[in-house]
């Protein structure tokens, strides 16, 4: 079995995250995004796995993290191993208490319809 020094850390999204707990016990940590920033800046491209395909996680990464522009390898994990580690890219979204309608640039009325909310956690497989 590899260590954990060699397991690609995995990026993950909602769910992905529950894809990949499929057995084995499990910690979590929510970190802040200049966590989540300096742990993926501290690693090369080849040491993570991306295990999503959502963009707007990608664009939470890159544009609001201001992470260099990288291509993460793609795989669908089944499960984690033993002394695994992830980030979590959690997305949520709730209605619009309001509905402001805005002119968009080609004219056209466009109206909010939700919030959509983003927070990073650390997930560690222990066994």
């Amino acid at each position: 079995m590899k260590n954990a020094e060699s397991l690609p850390l995995l990026l993950l999204d909602n769910s992905s995250m529950i894809s990949v707990m499929n057995e084995g016990q499990f910690k979590c940590y929510n970190i802040s995004f200049e966590e989540a920033k300096h742990l993926l800046e501290i690693h090369d491209e080849d040491e993570f796995i991306k295990c999503f395909s959502n963009p707007d996680i990608e664009t939470v990464i890159f544009d609001y993290l201001g992470v260099t522009k990288r291509n993460f390898e793609y795989k669908k994990i089944r499960n984690m191993r033993p002394a695994q580690n992830a980030i979590v890219f959690k997305l949520y979204t709730t209605p619009s208490e309001t509905q402001p309608i805005i002119q968009a640039d080609d004219g056209v009325e466009a109206k909010k319809i939700q919030n959509v909310y983003v927070y990073c956690q650390y997930l560690v497989r222990i066994e």
